[in-house]
């Protein structure tokens, strides 16, 4: 296999822990936090493919408004303004998964370039790196707004050789989303998914370069 030259991360889901806002919505609404962020971010996702589809955009930061929005009216939440304002700064500053600075600290010292691709807005993307302490351990944060095109586009992923100007295969591509890993793979990355909660592959024929089930593992392309 091919040794990669750089690494790019996905940022919801891999870096940033998007559930972590079913504590905030469990506080507003005991017993249907987990629900609502489930919903929340499904919804989300939903938005963003069928925008693309249709040749259309919105900002990921107004499909994440509008995705909530939707989730409290399915659940007929009672969510006021202060409410929905508490929901969306946390949304912001989404707790990033414990090992992310240990492993991005040692890409630099390896010398890796390292980077974001994500469907994030640079303003979300901006405020999440430096609440979560990664802006200085981060080459690139390349958001997808530059093409307004959502991922799994091909013209989302193209952001990334164009930007690091390398081609895709040296490329590692790294997403706990199995979607994102296996379109990042049709693109041509040798991609990585880290696979937290055990789900199964999607049943797409298509399998990612690699796959764990911590962000550690990336450090496993790069050997010292």
């Amino acid at each position: 296999m091919l040794r990669p030259k750089a690494v790019l991360f996905d940022a919801y889901g891999t870096l940033f822990d998007v559930y972590s806002v079913a504590h905030a919505a469990e506080q507003l609404f005991p017993g249907r936090g987990e629900k609502l962020a489930l919903l929340w971010r499904d919804k989300q996702l939903e938005y963003t493919r069928l925008l693309t589809m249709s040749g259309r955009y919105q900002t990921f930061w107004e499909i994440t408004c509008a995705s909530l929005r939707y989730a409290v009216q399915r659940f007929e939440l009672p969510l006021d303004p202060a409410g929905e304002a508490h929901l969306l700064n946390q949304y912001r500053h989404l707790s990033a998964f414990p090992e992310n600075k240990a492993v991005l600290a040692e890409l630099k010292k390896r010398g890796i370039v390292t980077g974001i691709l994500s469907n994030g807005d640079p303003a979300m993307l901006s405020v999440a790196v430096k609440s979560a302490g990664l802006k200085e351990l981060l080459s690139h944060v390349l958001s997808v707004d530059a093409v307004k095109r959502f991922k799994t586009d091909p013209t989302a992923y193209s952001l990334g050789p164009r930007a690091l100007g390398l081609p895709a295969r040296e490329i590692l591509f790294v997403s706990s989303n199995c979607w994102d890993a296996i379109g990042a793979t049709w693109y041509g990355y040798t991609t990585l998914w880290v696979n937290r909660t055990g789900v199964p592959l999607e049943q797409l024929d298509t399998t990612p370069t690699r796959i764990g089930s911590s962000l550690r593992e990336v450090l496993s392309f790069f050997p010292s």
